[in-house]
């Protein structure tokens, strides 16, 4: 099968789709045959020599323990070298695929769905009525969390740039901040709620803008560890006069999390930005551009 895998060459790192043999699935794991996958952040920070963890595609064949899925069941979740004509995945980060999705739909889901429901929903404990504020909103995380904020009642502000404020505003956001024209952290309306996908604000610039109870939820490993850490430390210290919660957030596979979105999908609630496709051959070029950060929703790959 086909693969795209890292090698290093003279300490650089180089994506090559190569000829190897398919995977074999563990006791709890199954074979897919990749429909389609999609780029995340997470395909370039890993050490990993296989990039690539959404998918969405047909089971192959089955680990000894699977009893949710049999070959020929559509499926979509977290694998393992994703990026390929076939891949590994573990059971439990699989959830089945509905009819009324289509394979690119399911693929672009996982880690950027997951991380904007939990991110909302279970950490940033969001209610209906309350004010939320999405800074990246027109990422691949960001219009996720934009649908979802505005299916669970919230009052929802995306923050973006000039050419994406229409696209921010179609998914329901009822504010647009333009940063190239507004500062948010100047702006006087206060927030229950700061879901962060960016990095590339202060601590203190988001305490500013919080509510006294107000929490604080950033996602992913920050690109400034010094700094944030800094600024959490001190934000901790005031939280014990202001009540404001900070954390850090990764998210993690839940199948019922996973079924949760694609009922969004599928009831009309929220629907995926697909950016751009690239062919597997073009696999490199596909995480450059998601790499530069100036993607509007997800960045598809597909089989040839």
């Amino acid at each position: 099968m086909k693969a795209a895998i890292y090698t290093k060459r003279d300490s650089r790192k180089f994506l090559e789709l190569v000829d190897i043999d398919p995977p074999v699935p563990k006791p709890g794991e199954v074979l897919i045959k990749v429909r389609a996958a999609s780029v995340n952040p997470l395909d370039w920070r890993l050490k990993s020599h296989r990039p690539g963890v959404d998918l969405a595609g047909e089971v192959v064949s089955i680990g000894s323990r699977v009893t949710r899925f049999k070959p020929g069941d559509a499926v979509f979740g977290l694998g393992k070298g994703a990026f390929a004509e076939y891949a590994r995945a573990r059971e439990s980060q699989l959830a089945a695929m509905p009819d009324s999705l289509t394979f690119e739909q399911a693929a672009s889901l996982p880690i950027a769905g997951l991380t904007a429901i939990q991110g909302l929903r279970d950490k940033g404990k969001l209610a209906p009525g309350q004010n939320v504020l999405i800074n990246g909103a027109a990422g691949g995380v960001g219009t996720f969390a934009v649908q979802i904020a505005r299916a669970l009642g919230a009052e929802v502000t995306g923050v973006c740039s000039t050419r994406n404020v229409e696209m921010v505003r179609s998914l329901g956001a009822d504010f647009v901040v333009d940063y190239t024209q507004q500062d948010f952290a100047q702006e006087t309306k206060r927030y229950d709620l700061l879901l962060d996908n960016v990095g590339n604000r202060t601590l203190s610039d988001f305490r500013r803008v919080l509510t006294p109870r107000g929490r604080c939820v950033l996602v992913g490993a920050p690109k400034q560890w010094g700094p944030i850490l800094r600024g959490l430390l001190d934000a901790i210290v005031r939280s014990f006069i202001l009540r404001q919660n900070f954390l850090f957030f990764i998210a993690r596979a839940k199948p019922e999390d996973l079924e949760t979105l694609s009922s969004f999908v599928q009831t009309g609630r929220m629907h995926p930005v697909i950016d751009r496709r690239y062919p597997l051959s073009n696999t490199g070029q596909a995480i450059a551009y998601v790499e530069e950060g100036h993607a509007r929703g997800k960045v598809l790959i597909t089989p040839e």
